[in-house]
């Protein structure tokens, strides 16, 4: 059976008228060598890759946060993956991500559940489950990376908990390090995740980000000294936030006693209005955003291509890997109507295809942000129990726009629309100028008419003609109409 579409909106003619700046100093007061820990062991290379880390993580494109499972916390206490309502990490899920095309799994960790608080000695049982869910991975030959992440917010970049902050880290990096060190470079460590000082979101204090680079340097001077494989592991550090920006000015490179087996991790959320703001009327992004009243003016496609670019020159260019931890757009679907909330999926999607193909063309590895919730204001694409796909046109944009047989690493977003729609045009009221924008899931004849208030043609933009799959625009000139309300209809199929 054939199906034709026919929508219609409200168009109204108006009548009024037609550098690196950290110091020298800081860098002295960071980069210090580690020291072997007595029952640290002789390295071991056997199964690590001699690759530089920029050249490696081109094996983990692209990748996927188990987020809000293993770092969940209620009431100060940890151990408990499903307080924040996740269900129990299994193979099955998994082994979702892998068929869905991802290479590499994102594992936050919240660490301090202690047997020992004085001494921050992990409980064994918790290292044990986290070490399980790493197996769950590295059984389907993909990469893991883990993390401490947030855990109640203790890693406070301050000189007043500067040493406190280290000596934690450093024990608690120290077992981390021992107990997974025979594992091969299918397993990598993070550092810390998104240090910061408590609610200020501003440039940084030299305080701030001196500190933090200091942590940076104790996590990896805690790993390499239990020797083994460690001692060649790949790491991921951080930069201050992991704001690109902060990372670009205020970032130093650890002393490593491996060369060029470090990377750096960084996120992106650019425009938060946009993307994970779930107060937010901004419901536009990019190109196509038309109505000044819901789209952002600022972090629009070419400020993503530059952002990314400066990961690009500042490390991988040096032969660096530039892992982007986080990222993504989350569901909006109590907009108020079928069409506004079809409209804003219509973006995320844009959105998710052209900053993942960005991230991927400038040489990052896109790691998306799955909090495993799918309904509103989540960010999940995948049901954390059965493992179905929630949002299956979203995940393959990632997968598709991260293919290596793309020479671009952009997917044409003409090809993406799930739906046929026909948005509100731009400027409404107008004159004597406005455009109509439309998307079509698949290549169908057109038709896009313009009527006045009792129903008569006045005009017609499309004529029968084939349109390909895609959204469109049309600009319609009225300048030859008397001013007034007029409807326009789209007739596809």
């Amino acid at each position: 059976m054939k199906h034709s579409f026919k929508l219609i909106g409200i168009l109204i003619l108006s009548a009024a008228s037609i550098t690196l700046s950290q110091t020298s100093d800081s860098i002295n007061k960071v980069n210090q060598p580690f020291q072997a820990q007595a029952d640290s062991i002789a390295p071991d290379h056997s199964g690590m890759s001699e690759l530089t880390s920029a050249e490696f993580t081109k094996n983990m494109i692209p990748g996927w946060n188990i987020g809000n499972s293993l770092e969940a916390i209620s009431n100060h206490i940890r151990g408990n993956e499903t307080v924040w309502g996740n269900p129990k990490i299994t193979q099955k899920l998994i082994d979702s991500i892998k068929t869905a095309g991802f290479k590499s799994i994102r594992i936050p960790v919240a660490w301090s559940d202690f047997t020992d608080t004085t001494n921050y000695i992990i409980d064994t049982t918790w290292l044990n489950r986290v070490e399980e869910v790493v197996n769950y991975v590295l059984k389907d030959s993909l990469y893991a990376i883990i993390n401490e992440h947030w855990d109640d917010g203790w890693v406070i970049p301050t000189y007043a908990k500067q040493e406190y902050v280290n000596d934690r880290l450093a024990s608690m990096w120290y077992q981390i390090a021992e107990h997974f060190r025979n594992y091969d470079d299918h397993l990598l460590f993070a550092g810390t995740n998104e240090v910061m000082y408590p609610g200020d979101y501003g440039t940084p204090k030299k305080e701030y980000y001196t500190v933090q680079n200091s942590f940076n340097q104790t996590f990896v001077n805690a790993v390499r000294s239990t020797g083994g494989r460690n001692y060649y592991r790949y790491l991921l550090v951080q930069g201050f936030n992991t704001n690109i920006d902060h990372t670009n000015n205020y970032f130093v490179m650890p002393a490593d006693v491996t060369e060029k087996r470090l990377m750096v991790e960084v996120h992106y959320y650019d425009p938060y209005n946009f993307t994970i703001n779930a107060n937010s009327n901004i419901t536009q992004w990019g190109k196509w955003a038309t109505n000044p009243s819901k789209r952002e003016t600022w972090a629009n496609e070419s400020y993503a291509d530059n952002q990314f670019q400066k990961m690009k020159t500042k490390f991988i260019d040096k032969g660096y890997g530039v892992i982007l931890g986080e990222y993504g757009v989350l569901s909006r679907l109590n907009l108020g109507s079928e069409t506004l909330n079809d409209e804003f999926a219509n973006f995320r999607l844009y959105y998710m295809t052209y900053i993942t193909g960005s991230i991927f063309k400038h040489g990052l590895v896109p790691v998306y942000w799955d909090n495993g919730y799918t309904g509103n204001n989540g960010m999940g694409l995948f049901d954390r129990s059965s493992g179905a796909q929630s949002y299956p046109l979203i995940v393959k944009a990632i997968i598709d726009a991260c293919d290596t047989n793309n020479t671009t690493g952009m997917i044409d977003y003409n090809e993406l629309p799930s739906k046929f729609s026909l948005m509100q045009n731009y400027p409404n009221p107008f004159n004597p100028t406005t455009i109509i924008t439309y998307s079509l899931p698949k290549t169908s004849i057109v038709s896009l008419k313009i009527f006045d208030i009792v129903g008569r043609e006045v005009d017609t933009l499309i004529k029968n003609k084939t349109v390909s799959a895609g959204m469109h625009e049309v600009t319609f000139d009225a300048v030859n109409l008397p001013s007034g309300i007029y409807f326009y209809s789209l007739y596809a199929g």
